[in-house]
């Protein structure tokens, strides 16, 4: 966790949370919030996990065992994967960034072994040799409007925004889709002469990611601050996250999510690629067009508690099961909101209940 006055381990203020380690806040959340919303601020997410895939058969290996199409990724691109069951449910999620020696993938906080699992028992006699190396280095993230000139002023140049093809209708002409990653997110070195050598910069939706050596946060962190951009905690990520509708796995999928229902398949899934594990699943719900569940934004009413409902919370409708909350989180300008997964046939106008709280759907 970055070492900074006021910090507040999220394990304090949220014990069992999966994202201890780093700080929930620095002593103002909401303040920390409008920071990322409208300029920029640096998040300490040193708790996702970090694989390196070194080797030279990476890149197509990889394509075979994940939903993205790789086989084109150069070096200075990034992208998303997912990998599925054989039922077409997800199991994992990762970033991607190639640097021309090593594909590196950010996953999930505790989740980087199981891929770590899943990837050697796949390997069979290829060239490759992947590990997980978060001990050695850690992910923090300018967030907000002003990432990309708050990146130039340490020096990092270069950074295109994402780029991202759109999701085909159902029944598409094979052959119809690009020959690349669906999402290409520009990823740039950081500068070698100094104490982030061997690391990167990449550019997503919410800002730009940094992956640095653990043993130099503190040195970014001072960068940082000298370059004007104050810290801000990972409960002020999650709210800019929520608004932006972007999903986490394990927060709003469950066991049975498939990547039509919770906002996966655009980002991380390639419906023109080849086989891979879950491939049927894909498809054919794609080509019904209807995948039974969707993800969308809630409003909580916060009339009978002003603390958001846990993960996995039931939401209810006339008594009914209809689905469950992902995230819930403060928002500094919406309130009280969550990411929730419900069944696609319920109504936009519906009154749910989320334990305690009434919620309504953000059509």
């Amino acid at each position: 966790m970055m070492n900074l006055p006021g910090a507040v381990d999220i394990a304090a203020v949220a014990p069992g949370s999966r994202d201890a380690g780093v700080a929930a806040h620095y002593g103002d959340p909401m303040r920390e919030q409008r920071r990322l919303a409208t300029e920029v601020g640096l998040v300490d997410r040193s708790n996702r996990g970090v694989l390196a895939v070194p080797g030279v058969e990476r890149i197509g290996w990889l394509h075979t065992l994940t939903t993205q199409h790789l086989a084109t990724l150069q070096a200075g691109q990034g992208t998303e994967l997912l990998v599925l069951s054989p039922n077409g449910h997800v199991e994992q999620h990762a970033m991607v960034a190639e640097d021309g020696a090593t594909t590196w993938l950010d996953t999930e906080p505790l989740m980087a072994d199981e891929l770590l699992a899943y990837l050697l028992k796949m390997r069979f006699f290829t060239q490759v040799d992947p590990a997980v190396v978060t001990a050695d280095w850690a992910l923090l993230s300018l967030v907000g409007p002003g990432a990309v000139e708050a990146a130039g002023r340490l020096g990092v140049t270069g950074l295109a925004e994402p780029d991202l093809l759109a999701v085909p209708g159902p029944k598409f002409a094979a052959g119809s889709l690009p020959g690349r990653p669906t999402t290409l997110y520009a990823v740039t070195p950081l500068p070698a002469d100094g104490p982030y050598a061997g690391g990167w910069a990449r550019r997503v939706p919410l800002g730009v990611d940094l992956l640095v050596p653990r043993a130099a946060m503190a040195q970014l962190v001072t960068a940082s601050t000298d370059a004007g951009v104050a810290p801000a905690g990972l409960w002020a990520y999650e709210a800019i996250r929520v608004e932006s509708r972007t999903p986490r796995v394990g927060l709003e999928t469950d066991h049975r999510a498939i990547p039509a229902e919770v906002g996966l398949l655009g980002p991380a899934v390639h419906l023109d690629k080849g086989c891979y594990r879950g491939q049927e699943t894909v498809a054919r719900v794609h080509n019904l067009g209807r995948p039974p569940r969707r993800l969308v934004l809630l409003h909580l009413d916060g009339v009978v508690s002003d603390t958001p409902p846990d993960a996995g919370t039931p939401l209810t409708l006339d008594g009914r099961a209809v689905g469950f909350v992902g995230t819930a989180v403060r928002h500094h300008e919406l309130g009280m909101v969550a990411l929730a997964v419900l069944k696609r046939n319920v109504p936009d106008d519906a009154e749910l209940r989320a334990g305690e709280f009434v919620a309504a759907i953000e059509p």
